[in-house]
């Protein structure tokens, strides 16, 4: 996945965490769907089902926990960023540690993808899925 620009991964670290949190949900959201268009045979609707399993806070939350080990440096400093932000809504659904522990793994998601790090992304996205 190519972003429309790539940034300088230092450049990329200068943007407000919720805004890579929001870039970083687009990015997961349309990786999830489109590993599980090429890996099942469920109908438009099971596929939506099964997507909104998966993208979840609580299902990020999990994912994250897969991956915060292979995490560099830098990647766990977007992280806690993310994690740390000043949220001001959190849905009905979902408990406040995992909406953080969500948004800080978007926060790295999105900063990976605008960075332009794809095959790093790819790393990432596919162990928090495995």
């Amino acid at each position: 996945m190519k972003a429309f620009t790539d940034l300088p991964a230092r450049e990329a670290s200068q943007i407000a965490p919720l805004v890579l949190a929001y870039i970083g949900d687009t990015v997961y959201d349309l990786f999830v769907r489109s590993l599980l268009i090429h890996s099942t045979d469920l109908t438009s609707h099971g596929l939506h089902l099964r997507a909104i399993g998966l993208v979840r806070a609580s299902a990020q939350a999990e994912a994250f926990r897969k991956v915060e080990s292979l995490l560099t440096p830098e990647e766990t400093a977007v992280y806690k960023r993310g994690r740390n932000a000043n949220i001001s809504t959190v849905p009905k659904n979902a408990q406040m540690t995992d909406y953080r522990t969500a948004t800080g793994f978007e926060a790295v998601i999105g900063f990976l993808y605008l960075s332009g790090r794809d095959e790093r992304l790819a790393e990432i996205i596919k162990a928090a899925l495995a």
